[in-house]
């Protein structure tokens, strides 16, 4: 799936805005997260061992919302809709859109479901029909298989095939770092930032993509 120029620049692209947007909610949320689900499931589990119940709910609240966000973009793309690829893209740029909109005006908690649910959708993006596709709101997987992939270049196969699940993770993390600047400098309305990228990802994916559907 990340051997063609086109997926793997995407691919980055959605990761480093996965990234931006996990770092503002991060610190937003004090430690939780709005894209890395094993990180709230472990804050989870251990916030109910702490017996600090108010926490494990808001951990739960985040993650049944990302599930949410998910199952709908599957929706999408196991529909008959054409061009579901940028369609994703645009639903994602809306829901960030609402996000930064709910903020403004005094919603946080909104604008926080709305940021979770855009980040689950985000994963369906390269979603195999029947499959469960590329992750891009987390890296987990793409350093599992680099590590793999290195392995394989040290016995004899192909030199650089871990490369491009490395950029992944390089971009999540160039992203991260973005978004805690931009959360420093202007809070939650930061997501305007994201809300934007995405439109121009959509934008950019409906104008190069070929005709599959």
């Amino acid at each position: 799936m990340l051997e063609s120029r086109r997926n793997l620049a995407l691919a980055c692209a959605l990761s480093a805005l996965a990234g931006y947007v996990d770092g503002i909610g991060y610190l937003h949320l004090g430690g939780l997260f709005v894209s890395f689900m094993s990180g709230n499931s472990t804050r989870l589990g251990v916030t109910l061992a702490e017996g600090h119940w108010q926490r494990a709910l808001e951990a739960l609240e985040l993650i049944v919302l990302f599930v949410a966000g998910a199952a709908a973009g599957s929706l999408i793309v196991l529909s008959a809709l054409a061009h579901r690829q940028p369609l994703l893209l645009l639903v994602e740029a809306w829901l960030l859109t609402a996000a930064a909109v709910a903020y403004a005006y005094g919603l946080p908690s909104a604008a926080v479901a709305a940021i979770v649910l855009a980040m689950g959708l985000e994963n369906a993006v390269f979603q195999l029909e029947g499959g469960a596709g590329l992750g891009l709101t987390y890296v987990t997987g793409a350093l599992v298989k680099a590590g793999q992939l290195i392995a394989g270049a040290l016995t004899g196969g192909a030199g650089w095939a871990w490369l491009p699940n490395l950029l992944l993770w390089a971009a999540l993390v160039a992203g991260a770092l973005a978004g805690a600047m931009a959360y420093g400098w202007i809070n939650l309305a930061a997501i305007w930032f994201a809300a934007a990228a995405a439109f121009a990802l959509s934008a950019l994916v409906a104008a190069t993509a070929k005709r599959t559907d």
